[in-house]
């Protein structure tokens, strides 16, 4: 059972009395509710009203909508439940994911770059957003080490491979965010990184030995959990030698995701490494817990295994019913049920939620302010990176080598009557701010975007002369932001047509210079580039950083890590 004055309720007499008084006040209809966080997907008040009176819910996350619906739904859920709810968000890079206008400061491997005191600054101006709109709860800092190249799904989020220096970006992360009073969750317990594939796909697999295990991620959720991380995101991931350990005689066939393994949350989290907080499910919707059991058994199998909170319905009534079901049958006994409703309703007494006051309206002129976008651009010059400069092209003076031809190397759109990415249109106002003269190059989807046609996809093949091309340009740019989540195991690049003529057939003969807006692996597959820049995101701050460390007028600070290389041989020449 949980013990409310440790670490990291460090709850005193009256908080703790706010909780047992509150817990012995509720129906059973209430208890089962507080282990739901919900997500609304539209924002009329009657989807408020049913969350809050008929299921009862202990949190929720926001789910689009404009920034005034956003804070309007929040103080709804705060005025009208009878227990306050835990308002989550994805502060992972900044305000963005949270809310409508927010700040990108920096991304996961920005951060890793950059060192602990952008990850503290990050954390900090992501959070006086968050807490605008009556956000309590970060779901962050990532504490994944990523050990798979090939790994997508967190090779854009999380601070990259060394434990130790996960370590130091996850505390300064924590002291960013409990600066203005908002808790944070560590994510995604086991551990992904290690494979490549994508537990919104399928059902992810640590597959470290105990050993290793022990002295990566063991290391890491060791250390944020002495440094008063109060919650852990269980990812639907197993972990077949800590579970056959823990469980002799355990098959393949019975091994489970985190999310539904007893032995992963209360022997290993709870007994091994004696973590005293909050637990909760991933997205219970992705297929890596989806496809693990019935949903009547994964919805009251998850409290059952160890969780506390379970992450958004699938149908609230189905999912409130299994759930009520489940503790009727037994699945979830009282000693489980008590257990968990303590562990809420202790998070919620440590942010005071039982006093509070929320935010007044006007505080939301702090979300994408001008000292936001400043700090953005602090974080951006502070992580952007050369890879590799083993042709001796920098700095590239934009005098000597005016004239530019840009690749844009962009992902599909996901309907063409959205446009092709607006971060090309960046990219090249801050090329020409440099003092190039910038001709860019239309791709596929730019074609047809101004006008479908089958002949599209053989006039993105013509290349023109080579002689010609090299007396028109100096210097080529090569910007990459491919993009991806849910849909693939991993995302590489990819040409917007087959023979495309962006296929970079002019490396040999104009100067070329490449630059990533988001994964830092594409040498993989642009291994000919000789001069290489990953600049973790597609915004106003990280490109003007990256064309300013380009041409010389800043250097270079962040640092690579050996992920970039691949394991191949050819992507350092």
């Amino acid at each position: 059972m949980v013990d409310l004055k440790a670490k990291p309720f460090c709850l005193d007499e009256e908080a703790i009395a706010w909780v047992e008084k509150t817990i012995s006040g509720m129906t059973l209809e209430e208890k089962i509710g507080q282990l739901f966080i919900a997500m609304n997907h539209d924002h009329r008040e009657a989807t408020y009203q049913k969350m809050v009176e008929k299921f009862h819910v202990g949190g929720i996350r926001w789910q689009g909508g404009s920034l005034e619906e956003q804070y309007e739904q929040n103080r709804y859920y705060q005025e009208h439940s009878k227990i306050p709810v835990l308002i989550a968000a994805n502060l992972e890079s900044g305000g963005e994911k949270s809310m409508k206008g927010g700040t990108l400061l920096a991304p996961g491997p920005a951060m890793g770059a950059a060192g602990p005191e952008i990850a503290r600054l990050m954390a900090d101006k992501a959070s006086e957003e968050a807490v605008a709109i009556g956000t309590n709860w970060t779901f962050a800092p990532i504490t994944d080490v990523v050990m798979n190249w090939r790994n997508t799904i967190v090779n854009n989020r999380a601070f990259g491979n060394d434990p130790d220096s996960i370590i130091e970006d996850s505390i300064a992360y924590m002291e960013g965010a409990h600066k203005h009073g908002i808790a944070c969750c560590c994510k995604h317990f086991p551990g992904d990184g290690v494979e490549e594939r994508d537990q919104h796909l399928v059902m992810g697999c640590n597959d470290l030995s105990v050993e290793e295990w022990e002295n990566t991620f063991g290391k890491v959720y060791r250390a944020v959990f002495e440094a008063g991380v109060e919650s852990v995101m269980v990812g639907h991931i197993c972990m077949p030698a800590w579970s056959k350990k823990l469980r002799p005689g355990m098959t393949d066939a019975e091994v489970m995701p985190a999310t539904l393994a007893p032995e992963l949350l209360q022997d290993l989290l709870r007994d091994h490494l004696g973590f005293n907080g909050l637990v909760l499910t991933d997205a219970s919707h992705m297929a890596g817990l989806s496809t693990a059991a019935p949903r009547s058994r994964q919805v009251p199998g998850a409290i059952a295994a160890g969780c506390d909170m379970f992450l958004f319905f699938n149908d609230p009534e189905e999912d409130f019913g299994y759930m009520l079901k489940g503790y009727q049958d037994g699945i979830i006994t009282e000693e489980r049920l008590s257990d968990a409703l303590h562990r809420i309703l202790g998070l919620k007494a440590k942010l005071g939620l039982h006093h509070l006051v929320f935010p007044d309206k006007k505080g939301l002129d702090v979300v994408g302010c001008e000292a936001h976008h400043e700090a953005a651009y602090t974080c951006a010059d502070a992580s952007v990176t050369l890879v590799k400069d083993t042709q001796h092209l920098l700095p590239i003076h934009p005098e000597e080598k005016k004239r530019a031809m840009l690749y844009y190397i962009e992902s599909a759109p996901v309907s063409m009557t959205q446009g092709t990415d607006p971060a090309k249109k960046i990219v090249i106002e801050e090329l020409e701010r440099a003092g190039f003269i910038v001709d860019d190059h239309k791709d596929f989807y730019e074609l047809e975007c101004e006008h479908p046609s089958p002949v599209n996809a053989f006039r993105i093949m013509e290349t023109p002369p080579v002689e010609e091309f090299k007396k028109k340009y100096d210097i080529v740019f090569v910007f990459v932001h491919m993009k991806g989540y849910a849909q693939e195991n991993n995302v590489r690049v990819k040409w917007s047509a087959a023979h495309s003529s962006e296929l970079p057939w002019y490396v040999c003969e104009v100067p070329t210079v490449g630059v990533s807006l988001n994964y830092t692996n594409h040498l993989y597959d642009l291994p000919m580039l000789k001069t290489f820049v990953n600049a973790y995101a597609p915004t106003r701050e990280y490109i003007r950083a990256a064309v300013e460390k380009l041409t010389g007028q800043t250097p270079f600070k962040g640092k690579a890590n050996e992920l970039v290389f691949c394991d191949r041989w050819d992507t350092r020449r």
